[in-house]
């Protein structure tokens, strides 16, 4: 038995037949007629790497609102670790809440025995963010917090040393993704874990595109087309995707930076980023299905045969009409 899932978009029947009988006769009428085309549904051991990926963008997000509990906690104590620290859960600033929990407030020896590295450059300036005090049922909570922060941040640890182990049997795909400016391991983990480290799912890149969630909907009405948000996709991978394209948009001599500054002279920057996002999609279906590293020479490549297909197009398209051309040019 072949069993397919089955985009629900896809099997809307018109209004007023919404029963179950109804509805499995109208797939089956769907189904016979080969009007339904199964999801992709990656192999069971691409799917248990998505599962650490994904916990892992769900412990990063946990430990970044224990971070920010904390910090309110201690912003309404009369402790403003930030103004003077860039990391407050740095050394100094770990130093300083340890403290905390232990007698509530803080003192100019105290604190001079909590900062460290260049952070004691600023020891003059510290104390007047210094000058609340803690009562006994806020360092109890206050120590909660900080061995729950801790406890998220090992288990953090541990999944991505799971994921290093279990991405080693895709090393060469790790590689072509690495490869591509803007793509850290961390990126190309989370990319391969939704997109498979095969394309045979997908006949095209277009196909990608659109289950990525990240193709121009089709909106035409009375010959004319009018903008559209992009369809429904894969979360996921449309998040990891942007990010990356915001960190290419930041490099300079680059082709896809200077493309996407090109395009967001026409439009607006987060529009251009979605649509780096799907060009970059392209480029990674492209050099999975090749097996080819990235080469900014492909794209230089590419546009001179464009440059030159045009070409011969126009000169054919001149003699036909009985305009000379030059036999060497043409």
């Amino acid at each position: 038995m072949h069993l397919l899932v089955v985009n629900a978009r896809h099997m809307r029947n018109v209004p007023g037949k919404k029963t179950d009988t109804r509805d499995a006769e109208w797939i089956a009428i769907l189904l016979r007629a080969g009007l339904l085309q199964g999801s992709f549904v990656p192999d069971q051991e691409i799917r248990d790497l998505r599962q650490f990926t994904r916990y892992r963008k769900a412990l990063i997000r946990d430990i970044t609102s224990q971070k920010n509990r904390i910090e309110k906690l201690l912003q309404s104590s009369g402790f403003s670790l930030s103004s003077f620290l860039s990391d407050i859960f740095g050394n100094s600033g770990t130093a300083i809440m340890q403290q905390l929990v232990q007698v509530g407030s803080i003192t100019s020896e105290s604190l001079n025995m909590c900062l460290k590295g260049r952070s004691r450059q600023k020891a003059r300036d510290i104390p007047s963010g210094l000058n609340g005090v803690l009562s006994i049922p806020q360092r109890q909570l206050l120590k909660m917090q900080l061995a729950h922060l801790k406890d998220l941040q090992d288990n953090l640890h541990e999944v991505e040393e799971q994921i290093r182990n279990d991405f080693t049997k895709f090393e060469r795909q790790i590689q072509l993704l690495d490869s591509i400016p803007g793509i850290d391991l961390t990126a190309a983990y989370a990319i391969l874990a939704e997109i498979s480290h095969t394309m045979s799912a997908f006949p095209t890149a277009q196909h990608i595109c659109s289950w990525a969630g990240l193709a121009p909907g089709n909106y035409e009405s009375a010959g004319k087309k009018k903008r559209q948000r992009v369809t429904p996709g894969n979360n996921y991978l449309k998040t990891i995707l942007c990010e990356v394209a915001w960190v290419i948009a930041s490099h300079k001599d680059q082709y896809l930076s200077g493309w996407y500054w090109r395009l967001k002279q026409r439009t607006d920057s987060k529009r251009a980023i979605v649509a780096l996002a799907r060009k970059l999609l392209v480029v990674i279906y492209a050099m999975l299905k090749s097996d080819q590293s990235y080469n900014e020479q492909k794209f230089e490549e590419r546009k001179n045969a464009v440059e030159k297909r045009r070409i011969i197009r126009m000169l054919n398209e001149l003699s036909r009409l009985g305009y000379p051309v030059p036999l060497s040019t043409a």
